[in-house]
């Protein structure tokens, strides 16, 4: 790093050199002392020179760098969070960390945790907020490399828009890429076989499979509709396919012998984190992108492999719908937890029922690589009594991808909930008691109802746990050991609940909690909080 240099004044040199030759002759002050040397020049406090973006720009791509750079070196210890930060919107938390450039005496600021717990592979920028002024502010703690502070606070402000480009990449990524995993489930499960042979769509939606509508070309809406495609052959599942009809599934169909195979097939995020809205038929419509399929048996669909032992066909068979367990395949336990919602998690960085990782692509990775069977690395020695540490193949087909597909995801908000699906009066008195009696804001707090930005929860303070009889305890299981305080925007959408579905409904959650904690809620009170929070 450069170090800021003083210069030295004329005219104060040259009366220490007289001073000097005065006293070697006999000189003296009229004292008969001597002169004391003069005070060198205070360094100059450094500045701000130009900022990225310009102070009141508009229409910043919320993927945009920030960045100030200075007339000066600065001390990179006094870049921090505390004193570079960036509000999206003014008065929101601020999320991120500082890097510097020494050469060109910039500071970027970066949505990145100043203080990770995983490991670098996984900690991906996050996009700022969109469509909203921010406010970015440089402080007096920011110091150059002489120890003198900037004289005042600088401040600039700037408005964002979402990077389009980027977020149409991220959502190619979420539908479509199966980050090379073709070689576990075609490879590995030969699930290729088993779709050609005993998978047609009326097959295929009873364990959960979606179909995208507007990916079906009229013809063959018509012979839906009017029964001339046939809904009970394995050749009609392959057309589906071959169209990128079928939500979260990737294959390639070829004529072999004069006769479409499925030569290679894959799975892809939306499998499990995106559902359709039924407006063609049941398990056929729109994409509803982000909401966990609740219908989907991942546990039977895997068990159809030729692959597996009967024993492991035991296991995912037992999981039912809605439910899998992200840990078996690495840890040999078995505790399925519920698919959960991939929406509102904007400004949430403790993404998942336990709060590993430091953002959403700490997931992605895990999941691409350990569950998935994408091409690349995913290691956390945190994670249960042994840590994880997979390779899949020779390439990486993950990391490149994770921060536009973490954009994307963070980009869906949680539906709101449907007109007339609670009562208002009730939801009116049931926030009072959230706020209150209840003591639910306590930790269900700020606007996305969650502390998880701030702390994470023993295991012993949560009405899930224990586990069901038999079951390991799944905070055991992970890296932290510990619960994140789960957000509630959208909470209507996904019953049962708890990590482990082991309520079944709003008024389960807040009857366990209140028995837990010993609230003293009156079975009325309960069904009140129960409603405001289905408002959510």
């Amino acid at each position: 790093m450069s170090r800021f240099m003083r210069k030295k004044w004329l005219p104060g040199a040259l009366s220490v050199a007289l001073g000097v030759s005065l006293v070697g002759c006999g000189g003296s002050s009229h004292s008969g002392q001597t002169s004391p040397p003069p005070t060198p020049p205070a360094a100059p406090a450094p500045t701000v020179v130009s900022t990225t973006p310009a102070n009141a720009a508009t229409g910043v791509l919320n993927t945009a760098e920030v960045s100030a750079t200075f007339d000066q070196a600065i001390d990179p210890a006094t870049l921090k969070n505390a004193t570079f930060s960036v509000n999206c919107p003014a008065g929101a938390d601020a999320f991120g960390s500082v890097s510097y450039d020494a050469a060109t005496k910039k500071a970027t600021f970066v949505r990145i945790t100043e203080s990770p717990t995983n490991l670098p592979q996984s900690e991906v920028a996050e996009p700022m907020v969109a469509n909203v002024t921010c406010t970015a502010t440089i402080t007096t703690g920011v110091k150059g490399t002489a120890g003198v502070a900037l004289a005042k606070n600088f401040v600039w402000t700037f408005s964002t828009v979402t990077d389009t480009a980027f977020l149409d990449q991220g959502k190619q990524i979420f539908r479509f890429d199966t980050f090379g995993d073709e070689t576990t489930w075609t490879d590995t499960l030969h699930m290729n076989d088993v779709i050609a042979t005993a998978v047609d769509p009326t097959t295929a939606l009873a364990v959960g499979l979606k179909v995208d509508a507007e990916a079906l070309p009229p013809a063959v809406v018509a012979g839906i509709q009017d029964g001339s495609i046939s809904l009970t052959s394995p050749d009609t599942t392959l057309a589906l396919i071959s169209l990128d009809a079928v939500v979260g599934i990737k294959g390639t169909v070829e004529t072999v012998g004069g006769k479409s195979t499925l030569t290679r097939v894959g799975i892809t995020c939306a499998l499990c984190h995106s559902t359709v809205d039924n407006s063609f038929a049941a398990g056929i419509g729109k994409r509803l992108d982000g909401w966990p399929n609740r219908d989907l048996n991942p546990g039977a669909i895997i068990a159809l492999s030729p692959a597996l032992t009967a024993a492991q066909k035991a296991v995912y068979n037992s999981w039912g719908p809605g439910m899998y367990d992200p840990r078996y395949n690495t840890d040999g336990l078995n505790g399925p937890q519920v698919i959960s919602p991939a929406y509102g998690l904007q400004n949430i960085h403790k993404i998942i029922a336990t709060g590993d990782g430091d953002d959403l692509a700490y997931w992605n990775r895990y999941v691409g690589v350990t569950q998935m069977g994408g091409h690349g690395n995913f290691t956390d020695a945190r994670i249960g009594t042994k840590g994880v540490n997979i390779t899949n193949g020779t390439d990486d087909l993950v990391t490149t991808k994770l921060p536009a597909l973490q954009a994307y995801q963070l980009s869906i908000a949680a539906p709101a909930a449907p007109a007339g699906s609670f009562d208002t009066a009730a939801a009116a008195r049931g926030k009072v008691l959230f706020d209150g009696k209840a003591g639910c804001a306590s930790c269900h707090s700020g606007p996305e109802f969650t502390d998880a930005n701030q702390r994470l929860h023993d295991p012993s303070e949560v009405p899930s746990e224990p586990e069901a009889a038999g079951v390991p305890s799944y905070a055991s299981r992970t890296a932290t050991k510990k619960y994140r305080t789960a957000p509630l925007k959208g909470v209507w959408q996904h019953p049962p609940y708890f990590h482990n579905g082991s309520a079944a409904t709003l008024v389960d959650v807040v009857m366990k909690y209140n028995a837990k904690q010993s609230l003293g809620l009156t079975s009325a009170e309960v069904a009140d909080v129960a409603q405001y929070v289905k408002s959510l």
